[in-house]
């Protein structure tokens, strides 16, 4: 998928987003955000963070920056933080794959739903780690492509259609981890059956 065409996939979307997806994505931002050992006066970078539907989570006493490429999805991110005085969090727009913040600029760095929609999965990966602190915590949830040949075969298949709506269903975890070198400490589903995948990772860069 191109830049631009994910600009206006998500132009579309940003007004029904939450009524479309935060019954499904909601429950696992609330898991790992509350999951995650956040200390007092810590740095996040929540990459794409959409229209804001995990601003709530975060304790007020870190610092959180959200981006995401879509103007629109962050204007919907605006209302949320202006309606819940939330002060501290930062929202900008910015592409995920080139990230304008120094090396080591985040103790926790956190990207939900996102690796299946932009163009390159494994830049995205290397551009977290980057911008991570050595022994930081980088954490994924995403759907990835299934290892039962069945079910992939039908990923496979579908991925086109997929594509046209705002994501991919051919990423492989498996050949992410390895390409990105992302030192995975956990690798879970919060569900027996689920299609999404919770993934933990330590900035061994």
């Amino acid at each position: 998928m191109q830049v631009d065409n994910i600009k206006k996939i998500y132009r579309v979307q940003s007004s029904i987003y939450d009524i479309i997806f935060k019954k499904f994505f909601y429950p696992r931002q609330k898991h790992v955000i509350e999951t995650m050992v956040i200390e007092p006066n810590q740095t996040i970078l929540d990459v794409g963070i959409g229209t804001g539907m995990a601003l709530p989570l975060y304790p007020k006493h870190s610092k959180v920056v959200g981006i995401d490429l879509s103007i629109h999805m962050l204007e919907e991110a605006l209302k949320k933080k202006k309606k819940e005085g939330i002060d501290h969090v930062e929202l900008i727009e910015m592409d995920a794959e080139e990230l304008a913040f120094a090396d080591n600029s985040f103790d926790h760095v956190i990207a939900t739903f996102v690796v299946s929609v932009v163009p390159d999965p494994v830049k995205l990966i290397r551009e977290m780690k980057r911008v991570c602190k050595k022994d930081g915590s980088i954490i994924l949830v995403n759907h990835f492509k299934s290892p039962n040949p069945v079910i992939g075969g039908i990923e496979k298949m579908i991925n086109p259609l997929c594509t046209r709506l705002g994501w991919r269903t051919d990423v492989v975890l498996e050949h992410l981890i390895e390409d990105a070198d992302l030192k995975v400490v956990n690798k879970y589903k919060m569900e027996k059956i689920d299609l999404w995948n919770i993934v933990i990772a330590e900035n061994s860069d």
